[in-house]
């Protein structure tokens, strides 16, 4: 018997059609293993797609109301009684107040109660206060001019419990979705977790913009018009916001398992006690937020957080009170307008912007670039404004005007640059169980600075003075600007990054 009959050659050797076979079967597995995981990252992304879509429809109509109201709620009023701005300012400052005074609460609810049942809930709480709210602004500009004073008084007081009910069911439903849904549904995803929060701040931004633009054109048409458009839009939104949270909450498991706070120590004791004291006790530290505070003092998110609040001590915003100096120096609301709508522009273009910024250092050295952007933008408004000053030759006053414009537009790309770097520290370092009451008690200063916003136009209430209340604006930049650089300082050991070349000098 021959050697080759001992050892036959392979198949593949022997017949090279059957080895070709095998190489293109093996060939064929490797595809269908390649096909199947771009399916299933295909699938993923469509998943995400779809939640992503159900998500911003809620929110957006969320915004999308809660600025037509509250634009609409002051155009209204301004039209009930033309001759003061008492019923206005009390009703602003009645909303405001409630917010700083309900903040705690509101927290508490968010971490211990079902996150579907808090959304929903806050869903309801915003759009019934708005329909009993449009009921009485209807009823107030029919009849206010007939109608006898205590009864006015009585109206407006039920109007300012209604918008104080609507703007905490507001705050619930914003720090829910923004501080604790995204979080949930974006876990160990940064990159997806901070486009989300830039989509999502896009939405305000534009609800911001054509909310009020939209309820103003309607408004010259007529006021009741008017009231009736809020009405019809709010009603029309609460079942299409009810079903699209709902899916979301139903396609995310994670949202499903929630995970209450513990009881505090004194809770603790009150519930193991039966003595009025205790009972007593408990109440005045479930409604005062004393720990709360504590733990909100001693967090490590603590200086992004109070940073970002302390930004809201402003009157360099096209809102009510630049507005009204800018109109009360001769601007026309067309040229306002179109200051406002190049100033969003700005402020849209920080969704794009911060995002990529994150990306290429992370959200604590973006942070100390954004504010530092927007320190220099409004040092040199500032200083252009002090320099000609308003009242002093025309021409000088247009420039300084313009330039202060100019500059307070750029200086928001910096704010929601910051504003989106602090959401995404907070969103990563808050635990489970404790971003309802870590984000309440930071909207709650947020709502105080904002009043003492509103305080310091009321100090300086004449436009001759306007360069008060934008000192007192600009220091609180820098303050907010100085904690956040000692945090940066105590979390990376150094503020900036020294150039390469530097490095090079210094090792040699």
């Amino acid at each position: 018997m021959h050697s080759d009959d001992r050892n036959p050659p392979l198949l593949s050797e022997t017949d090279p059609l059957l080895g070709r076979r095998a190489e293109l079967t093996s060939t064929t597995a490797e595809h269908q293993a390649s096909i199947a995981a771009a399916s299933d990252d295909d699938g993923l992304t469509n998943h995400r797609c779809r939640l992503e879509r159900q998500l911003y429809t809620s929110h957006a109509l969320s915004a999308w109301n809660a600025r037509l109201f509250e634009f609409g709620a002051v155009l209204f009023l301004a039209s009930i009684f033309p001759d003061t701005l008492r019923p206005m300012s009390v009703y602003a400052l009645a909303r405001g107040l409630a917010a700083v005074a309900l903040a705690h609460p509101v927290g508490a609810w968010i971490d211990r109660g079902d996150r579907l049942a808090v959304v929903r809930t806050s869903i309801v709480a915003q759009r019934l206060p708005v329909a009993a709210s449009c009921g009485l602004l209807w009823l107030l500009e029919r009849d206010a001019g007939r109608m006898e004073a205590a009864r006015v008084n009585g109206l407006l007081a039920l109007l300012c419990v209604l918008a104080g009910v609507e703007k905490v069911a507001a705050t619930a439903n914003t720090i829910a979705v923004e501080r604790d849904w995204v979080v949930v549904m974006t876990r160990d995803d940064d990159a997806w977790r901070r486009a989300m929060n830039a989509r999502m701040r896009r939405i305000d931004l534009l609800c911001k913009l054509l909310g009020p633009l939209a309820i103003s054109i309607i408004a010259t048409i007529s006021t009741r018009v008017a009231i009736a458009a809020t009405l019809a839009m709010n009603v029309a939104a609460v079942l299409v916001e009810y079903g699209c949270i709902a899916k979301v909450y139903k396609s995310v498991a994670a949202l499903q398992n929630n995970n209450p706070s513990p009881p505090t120590t004194q809770q603790a004791s009150a519930s193991s006690s039966s003595s009025v004291t205790a009972r007593i006790t408990a109440f005045i530290t479930a409604v005062v937020p004393v720990a709360s505070f504590a733990d909100y003092f001693r967090h490590s998110a603590f200086l992004p957080s109070f940073s970002l609040a302390l930004l809201y001590l402003t009157v360099l915003s096209f809102s009510g009170q630049l507005i009204t100096f800018l109109l009360s120096v001769g601007l026309t609301p067309l040229h306002v307008g179109v200051a406002r709508t190049g100033s969003t522009a700005v402020e849209l273009g920080a969704t794009w912007a911060a995002p990529r910024l994150m990306r290429y250092m992370g959200p604590v050295r973006g942070g100390i670039w954004s504010l530092s952007w927007q320190m220099v933008c409004l040092t040199l408004g500032l200083a252009a404004f002090l320099r000609d000053g308003w009242g002093s030759e025309a021409d000088h006053a247009w420039t300084s005007i313009v330039a202060l414009i100019v500059c307070i537009a750029l200086s928001r790309l910096g704010l929601w640059g910051y504003d989106l770097c602090a959401q995404t520290i907070v969103q990563e370092e808050v635990q489970d169980g404790n971003r309802g009451a870590f984000s309440s008690v930071e909207a709650s200063f947020q709502n105080l600075f904002e009043l003492l916003s509103f305080a310091t136009t009321i100090a300086f209430s004449r436009p001759e003075q306007f360069q008060w209340p934008l000192i007192i604006s600009i220091a609180a930049v820098y303050i907010a600007g100085g904690l956040y650089a000692f945090f940066v300082r105590r979390r990376r050991g150094h503020l900036f990054h020294p150039p390469a070349c530097l490095k090079v000098e210094v090792e040699n």
